[in-house]
């Protein structure tokens, strides 16, 4: 068959002669429209029918990189647009993971409640804390295993230790008035003058000194130096979101928590050795000279090891659970006058002497203050540490239709690998059960019958369940749940309570407070610039070294800077080079700044504790 060369010869000639971009061009146009059509599929992908059983998805513009933006700058806020729009299950996408949100008191149930087999939290939070905690605890062992440890702990924490513990929290907060730089008006006794100082801070330090004082012991307390804060401080900067998407990559705050952590253990591990070579007979009555003496069910003995790495969890731990609720507490409590003055009148009236003085308190009569008992709750209604607990689906898990269902004939299914999230503060600030939810009222606790008090009570006097450290009420279907729910519940809050109900009544005892400026709204510690550059970072970091993989950038960039031929499009092309170059030189510093926190306000945590 002939071919007619009259219609391919000009074609043929004008292929020939045509005159193709160059190479540093073809690469530029590759970074601009590679990125524009990954955003189209990925709206077309979202567009495409899905199945039914499947939860809705959040619809996002950018792939991989889903709704980090909008759930990182403010969850609360997310989830409740979520809610709204999609019902108390849906999907979202977090830096290419899908997450399933479970809401409401059901919600919660759903997680908190559900089979550890099917729903493990290890499979979440161990890149997280392994490389802070240390080997062998918490979620670098088996459950069964952490359950025992958490009994462990929970035998030191009786009702005869915190008896004991009253004096010594007193003691260390007078202690810390007297001499920290913060309070000099108040050393020099000026009634007139006013002071200032930075919550966060201030009573994040009170509280690790009260901690270590009662929990860790002398030996601890007594080496609180600023080489251990910056050991610990160290370790506290492990707790972002890029550890815990990547575990390791070569950044300077990966290098300094891993540094921070073999000298805190072995700091711990020095101070065992030290105790088991001594003679004098005498036995210090801290966590650690009990952890000293327990033993798995199967006969062996704790580790010095494990020891050393269970104490490093319950300081780190605590210290975030503690500091947050008393920041946020004595925040409300200087913008809330009335409250102050209610909580002072309250320690006259059940601690004032004939003198006018007021006397020691004593550990039973802590839960009989009732407007104390009511600014904590009402302060862990409305700031809980964690704002999102979540699980690993391990199956394919079913969602009961009375907390989520695409018909009547058919229940949504959550897929195996999915992490599954609860968030109780959505409970906790939930209109439809509390009245004015987003206004920090402790009245609200006064009624015995209201929605507080009954809430409390079925948190409290749930069905009770031994995981493995004890009897503790399962109440996973309250819509208050400050510290947990389930086998994962903070086997501390009972000293937790007992710890900022002590440093806020012995600061109430020697100060009147007041804010110098507006009542600061919650910090979550990660804005939408932070997660594209973690991000941007980590992806390259994950495969080849950051410094090589910026160098190639910058050779590509150099090649189109200086090879463009003189043209039209010269200006355009040079200047997208600076703004890629800007952009490297940015996620370059991002990688020595990524461990640092803002703080304008408290922060939640990131780990469940």
């Amino acid at each position: 068959m002939s071919v007619n060369t009259s219609f391919t010869e000009p074609w043929s000639g004008y292929l020939a002669n045509a005159e193709w971009p160059s190479t540093p061009r073809l690469v530029l146009l590759a970074l601009i429209n590679i990125p524009l059509l990954s955003i189209v599929l990925n709206v077309l992908y979202q567009m495409l029918p899905r199945s039914s059983s499947r939860p809705p998805v959040v619809f996002h513009w950018i792939p991989f990189f889903g709704s980090a933006a909008a759930y990182g700058k403010d969850p609360i806020e997310f989830f409740t647009k979520c809610r709204e729009k999609y019902g108390n299950v849906f999907t979202f996408i977090l830096l290419g993971r899908r997450i399933t949100v479970t809401l409401g008191p059901q919600g919660n149930d759903f997680v908190l409640g559900g089979k550890h087999t099917v729903l493990a939290a290890e499979d979440v939070y161990a890149p997280l804390t392994n490389p802070i905690f240390g080997k062998d605890v918490v979620y670098d062992c088996p459950n069964e295993s952490l359950m025992e440890q958490k009994r462990f702990v929970k035998v030191s924490l009786t009702v005869d230790k915190f008896r004991s513990y009253i004096g010594m929290i007193d003691d260390e907060v007078s202690e810390f008035l007297d001499h920290d730089p913060s309070f000099r008006i108040y050393q020099m006794n000026d009634i007139n003058e006013w002071g200032s100082f930075f919550v966060l801070n201030t009573l994040s330090e009170i509280t690790i000194l009260t901690a270590a004082r009662t929990l860790q012991g002398s030996e601890i307390r007594n080496n609180m130096n600023k080489g251990f804060a910056q050991l610990y401080s160290d370790l506290d900067h492990g707790f972002t979101p890029l550890h815990w998407m990547f575990q390791n990559l070569p950044l300077a705050s990966y290098r300094k928590r891993d540094a921070a952590h073999a000298k805190m253990s072995e700091f711990y591990q020095q101070i065992l050795r030290d105790r088991r070579a001594s003679q004098s007979g005498h036995e210090e009555d801290d966590v650690m000279s009990s952890l000293m003496k327990q033993h798995y069910r199967d006969g062996r003995p704790l580790r010095d090891h494990e020891i050393a790495h269970i104490l490093i969890a319950l300081l780190m731990a605590g210290q975030h659970t503690s500091s947050s609720s008393i920041s946020w507490a004595m925040l409300h409590i200087a913008d809330r006058p009335d409250i102050q003055e209610a909580l002072y009148e309250e320690q006259v009236k059940f601690f004032g002497t004939p003198d006018g003085g007021l006397r020691d308190v004593v550990y039973e009569e802590i839960r009989q203050l009732p407007v104390l008992d009511a600014a904590i709750r009402e302060t862990l209604r409305m700031h809980p540490p964690i704002h999102s607990i979540m699980r690993k689906a391990r199956s394919d898990i079913p969602v009961p239709p009375t907390l989520g269902a695409p018909s009547e004939d058919n229940v949504y299914v959550v897929p195996k690998g999915d992490i599954v999230l609860a968030s109780p503060i959505i409970s906790q600030v939930d209109p439809q059960t509390w009245q004015d939810a987003r206004t920090w009222e402790p009245t609200r606790w006064y009624d015995a019958d209201g929605v507080a008090a009954q809430a409390n009570k079925q948190y409290e006097e749930g069905v009770k369940v031994d995981f493995g450290f004890g009897l503790v009420s399962k109440g996973t279907v309250s819509p208050y749940l400050p510290f947990g729910a389930g086998r994962h519940r903070c086997i501390g809050e009972q000293f937790a309570y007992v710890q900022v109900s002590m440093i806020i009544i012995a600061l109430i005892r020697k100060l009147e407070f007041r804010l110098e400026e507006e009542f600061p709204q919650p910090d979550f510690s990660v804005d939408e610039f932070e997660i594209y550059v973690y991000l941007a970072i980590a992806t390259m970091s994950s495969s080849l070294p950051a410094v090589f993989v910026l160098v190639i950038i910058l050779g590509l960039m150099g090649c189109a800077w200086f090879f463009t031929p003189k043209g039209a499009n010269q200006t355009l092309i040079r200047t997208s080079c600076m703004l890629t170059l800007s952009c490297c030189y940015l996620m370059w510093m991002v990688t020595f700044l990524a461990q640092v926190h803002p703080l304008e306000g408290p922060r939640r945590s990131l780990v469940e504790e």
